[in-house]
């Protein structure tokens, strides 16, 4: 079983940052961040493999948004800059006892509640 728990959401102005963290208890391959806007299907934002430290990022947020892991304390943060009106969502963690990268919701087995990110213009 993993707990995964979210913090460092809030409001921010266009072209701001914010940094997300996830606190995770228990094992995992890799963990990924996903987000869900209003109206519309939860996505993929980045994931990141514990072992390797390789990332994968969403199109959307490539060159802006940063995956990384801190091994030692089980946490995995979202530095995210550059931030745009598009980008106001809720950001989940997630993790996935499944070996490989995965971009899909229905790879990863454990969720957290979530966080909200709202970015004004």
């Amino acid at each position: 079983q993993v707990q995964l728990v979210e913090s460092g959401g809030g409001l921010v102005q266009a072209g701001g940052s914010l940094r997300l963290s996830c606190a995770a208890s228990g094992s995992s391959y890799a963990m990924g961040w996903f987000r869900q806007a209003p109206g519309k299907e939860r996505e993929f934002v980045a994931s990141i493999r514990w072992s390797s430290g390789g990332t994968n990022y969403a199109n959307s947020v490539k060159g802006r948004f940063t995956i990384s892991r801190d091994s030692a304390k089980n946490i995995v943060a979202l530095q995210m800059s550059s931030l745009e009106p598009e980008d106001t969502a809720v950001y989940y963690c997630a993790a996935t006892l499944r070996v490989g990268i995965y971009t899909s919701r229905s790879a990863y087995n454990y969720w957290g509640q979530g966080t909200q990110v709202t970015v004004s213009s």
